[in-house]
């Protein structure tokens, strides 16, 4: 007996085979050389065909039929139906998520399946095992409506969520944003993790569609729902610096809430230009608390909030239009240079007001610590800005030095003319001599 003529299928185990018993079939017999040739093969391909043409014979759509798990792919498995297979698809084994077909099925299982397409003229038959038992879908609406508390199992995770599952066949996608009040979740890995047993709240219901919306947050409190009163407008919070961005600096409050103090909120009187010129990251900071906003969960605080406003009355009443004031370089930029003055008051002398060419360049005249001495051209209460002249200045500090030349030679000129009417009536004769 040749080894193709052993099975069906290639016997690679030939010795396994030695002491058993099989119906053989004499299929050549050569008298000269005294050989036999027989086959197992030709007998259970005989029996196959019988198996075959009495299951054709009775196979119709709907049927429920025992089969045998011959083959498994990654698409689904083979079940000898009785010398015919038929596909059962992995998305018709169960009304749930299986990852693999080799989760529910190992080759040799017995299946009990429904045949779900017989096609005649190609032979191929399609499967179904979930078609056994009622759409879990089909109550869906009505056993977990809109607000419902659900306990289910965390079976995968995608990169905008998980997928928990209710109970078998029915999920529900709990997004990353519904994922925590306070936290802003990148990856529901942070949060969760396959198997875990959570909690949640169900948000919507489309049956149509077989999905469910989930939020795990919305089984706890929301703290911005009580921020008002915890913080109401106006108090004084202490927290550490949390992050820097261009526009401001985030403050920790306490756990999940963040309050910003925008860069136009850090100072009265100074330009600045980045918040690291004022904070550090880790740094405590005190602030006042500027403005809620429940719907988008964003608290404003104010840091120059703390001191009153030196625009009010302070500043007015010691700067003046036409005063001569000195200070220190504390930036330089394309457009001016800001002059630092008493008390952290900044003021501006445009480019416009340097008494430069046009063509020189700030950077290379003025230095950082530098003392300038400028004139006060513009006191601007709204703006909050005070504007300097370099240039009126040099021209009034020239006026001055032409008008004391002038103040010194005319009282120059009035002592000669004295001295010289003096001199005069020395040389006139004395009449009486």
């Amino acid at each position: 007996m040749p080894g193709s003529q052993i099975d069906l299928h290639p016997v690679r185990d030939l010795d396994g085979l030695v002491g058993k018993t099989f119906p053989l079939k004499i299929i050549k017999i050569n008298h000269r050389r005294g050989n036999v040739v027989v086959s197992r093969r030709v007998l259970l391909e005989e029996t196959r065909d019988k198996k075959r043409q009495t299951t054709l014979a009775t196979l119709k759509e709907g049927q429920l039929i025992q089969g045998t798990v011959k083959n498994i792919t990654d698409y689904g498995s083979f079940i000898d139906l009785g010398g015919i297979d038929g596909l059962l698809h992995i998305t018709d084994m169960s009304w749930g998520r299986v990852g693999h077909p080799s989760e529910l099925f190992t080759v040799g299982d017995k299946a009990e399946v429904t045949v779900l397409k017989y096609d005649r003229e190609t032979g191929r038959i399609s499967l179904g095992l979930k078609q056994k038992s009622a759409d879990p879908w089909t109550n869906v609406a009505g056993k977990y409506p809109i607000g419902t508390r659900v306990r289910g199992r965390v079976v995968s995770l995608t990169d905008y969520g998980a997928f928990v599952e209710l109970e078998p066949g029915v999920e529900g996608l709990v997004h990353v944003s519904e994922m925590s009040w306070t936290h802003e979740v990148r990856h529901p890995s942070r949060v969760v993790a396959v198997g875990d047993q959570v909690e949640a709240a169900v948000l919507n219901v489309d049956p149509a569609s077989r999905k469910i919306s989930l939020g795990m947050k919305q089984t706890a409190p929301n703290p911005w729902d009580m921020i008002e009163g915890k913080y109401p407008v106006g108090t004084r919070i202490e927290g550490k610096v949390k992050s820097l961005t261009d526009f401001g600096a985030f403050i920790g409050l306490e756990e999940g809430i963040d309050g910003l103090i925008h860069i136009s909120d850090m100072s009265w009187t100074k330009h600045i230009k980045h918040p690291s010129e004022l904070f550090k990251k880790g740094q405590k900071v005190e602030a006042v608390v500027l403005r809620i906003d429940k719907e988008k969960e964003r608290l404003s605080l104010g840091y120059k909030q703390l001191a009153r406003d030196p625009w009010d009355e302070a500043i007015p009443a010691r700067y003046h239009i036409g005063d001569s004031v000195t200070g220190k370089v504390s930036k330089v930029a394309d457009f001016g240079i800001f002059i630092e003055l008493d008390a952290g008051v900044e003021g501006l002398i445009h480019v416009s007001e340097s008494g430069l060419e046009p063509s020189a360049k700030l950077e290379e005249k003025f230095k950082l610590q530098d003392d300038v001495t400028a004139k006060i051209i513009k006191v601007d209460r709204e703006e909050r800005k005070i504007a300097l002249s370099l240039r009126d200045h040099q021209q009034d500090w020239e006026r001055k030095q032409v008008d004391d030349y002038h103040s010194t030679q005319g009282v120059l000129d009035q002592s000669l003319g004295r001295a010289a009417k003096q001199s005069r009536k020395r040389s006139q004769p004395d009449d009486q001599n």
